[in-house]
């Protein structure tokens, strides 16, 4: 079985190469960030003509997580427990979605950018991520994927350059302290034991990619009961070249 997460900025726009991806890769389960649309402009049509079966979350052209299976989505769940809600505070931000597919809950997380350290979003960031982690310690010791774009860097190694990051977001250790309690908690950076350096993020700005000043920023975290099962995984890095590309890759790993 193979589980994938990819910030994919904007479904529409890049359906094509993410169908052109699934059927060179066949993932099993293909989790994708920042989708930027509603559920009634998501394009099923195009994912369900090839079998998979599709869950959406979203609210407008901001934010928005999706899960692509082929086999069914089972106990869907729409965020989770106790989600701190940004702005009017009168709905909850499009980005955890969840479901259990073959046994294995998987996550497809848009975690909050944070902005700058002492942006009200920074503090809705951490927030988010401290429910997160309830949520995902309740159920540690079952099969679980926390897949998704974590807008994290959680080691110096994760940045081309961490003193470009001098006193911004992502680096901070507040949310280095974040990430790591989802490793306290018994999850693992199962990606890392196999393909130990290597970005999955570039901006598109400054000849970043060419110049590889990437950032290492999505990840899947897997409970002990999956990470027994993981027997590979990958960046797929070429994702990144060509027109039209996402500034993120996906990430996948493949489970025994």
């Amino acid at each position: 079985m193979k589980i994938a997460t990819w910030n994919i900025n904007s479904i529409r726009a890049r359906i094509d190469r993410v169908i052109s991806w699934l059927d060179r890769h066949e993932p099993d389960v293909l989790a994708l960030q920042e989708t930027k649309c509603r559920p009634d402009q998501f394009p099923f049509e195009q994912l369900h003509e090839r079998g998979y079966h599709v869950e959406a979350l979203g609210l407008n052209q901001w934010n928005g997580v999706a899960l692509i299976s082929r086999s069914p989505l089972e106990h869907i769940q729409a965020h989770f427990a106790d989600v701190p809600l940004f702005g009017d505070g009168s709905e909850a931000e499009p980005r955890a979605l969840a479901a259990t597919v073959e046994g294995i809950r998987v996550y497809s997380l848009y975690v909050p950018h944070g902005r700058s350290l002492d942006d009200p979003h920074y503090r809705y960031k951490l927030s988010w991520l401290e429910a997160l982690a309830i949520e995902a310690g309740s159920i540690a010791d079952q099969p679980v994927a926390l897949t998704g774009d974590f807008n994290i860097a959680p080691t110096d190694a994760d940045v081309w350059d961490v003193a470009v990051f001098e006193g911004a977001t992502h680096v901070s250790e507040p949310e280095r302290a974040a990430f790591q309690r989802f490793l306290d908690l018994g999850y693992s950076d199962v990606v890392r034991t196999f393909v130990p350096e290597g970005y999955t993020y570039w901006d598109y700005q400054r000849l970043r990619f060419p110049r590889n000043e990437g950032m290492r920023i999505d990840f899947i975290l897997t409970s002990p009961p999956l990470t027994a099962r993981v027997s590979g995984a990958m960046i797929d890095r070429d994702e990144r070249k060509g027109k039209g590309a996402s500034d993120h890759v996906p990430v996948m790993i493949t489970i025994d």
